[in-house]
């Protein structure tokens, strides 16, 4: 059974690939904007839908007769904070803002999936939900992380895995999660799909 990762994020292709899932990338252009009243867990759920669905399109287009079932993976993430979604910050002082409302407080970090399974259609979906505790971050600290580049293309401003790492005090939940994608429930999803593993076992 073939996977398709619906995502140009190296972050999830590097996760999936170190947990030994062997996967195709496609990833297509997909409006992220956050419909009126949504919820964050909504808007992630919605949105890796639509991904999902939009690769199932793209590999389906010419039509064609699949000789294995094929599962595409969509997901999105986000970091809200007191209701407030925080996206990825546009300049140094974006992220310098975004540093300093994260100082000190829990934020939740939710990542929505949506699987799809080729050709009957067959579909799961989930968001997962992680608490991430930061540290009192001195000014010095703020501005000697933000001007690391690391932020910019990062939601909330900062990436767990690299430089900021050094202050994330407490984590509640799923670190892969925080990441950008909950490979446990990724895992179990696929499984309830038909997914079996084919790496080799350990000798």
């Amino acid at each position: 059974m073939k996977l398709i990762l619906a995502s140009a994020s190296p972050r999830r292709a590097d996760l999936l690939r170190a947990a030994g899932f062997n996967f195709a990338t496609l990833a297509t252009e997909t409006s992220e904007t956050r419909w009126p009243g949504e919820a964050a867990s909504e808007m992630v759920r919605r949105l890796a839908e639509v991904k999902a669905r939009a690769a199932v399109v793209a590999a389906c287009d010419p039509p064609k007769t699949f000789s294995e079932p094929v599962i595409v993976i969509g997901a999105d993430t986000v970091v809200e904070l007191d209701g407030e979604i925080l996206g990825k910050p546009d300049s140094i002082e974006a992220a310098r803002r975004m540093l300093r409302r994260l100082s000190g407080k829990t934020h939740r970090v939710l990542t929505g999936v949506a699987l799809i399974r080729l050709p009957d259609g067959a579909a799961r979906f989930a968001v997962e939900t992680t608490a991430v505790h930061f540290a009192e971050l001195t000014a010095e600290e703020i501005e000697r992380y933000a001007a690391t580049g690391e932020p910019l293309d990062k939601a909330g401003g900062y990436a767990v895995q690299g430089f900021a790492g050094r202050f994330v005090e407490r984590i509640e939940g799923c670190y892969f999660n925080v990441v950008g994608l909950p490979v446990p429930r990724v895992y179990r999803l696929l499984v309830e799909l038909g997914w079996r593993d084919d790496t080799a076992p350990p000798k």
